[in-house]
């Protein structure tokens, strides 16, 4: 019986652990992301761009200028539209 119970013990260690280090692998493998603003097309937006707008998907025109999109961080700027670049504060 004792030997039972410290394999059942065993086992379920390991499972934790398991867990543990499953849910750290995951956290780190996942890209930071930056909201970049003036690059979704109309309608593409990520959430609330201004007034007038309530949450993703209601931006009124290509690449508004307080329309965000979420992107790898770092790439933001580097992002080019007919209206420039992508910005990381609202275009105005």
């Amino acid at each position: 019986m004792l030997k039972t119970h410290a394999t059942i013990a065993a086992t379920l260690a390991m499972a934790v652990a398991g867990t543990a280090l499953a849910a750290g692998a995951s956290a780190e493998t996942k890209p930071a992301m930056e909201k970049c603003y003036g690059i979704s097309k109309a309608g593409k937006n990520d959430c609330k761009a201004g007034a007038g707008t309530t949450c993703a998907g209601t931006s009124k025109v290509d690449f508004q200028g307080n329309a965000w999109k979420l992107v790898k961080a770092g790439t933001c700027t580097s992002i080019k539209t007919a209206k420039g670049n992508g910005s990381l504060s609202p275009k105005a």
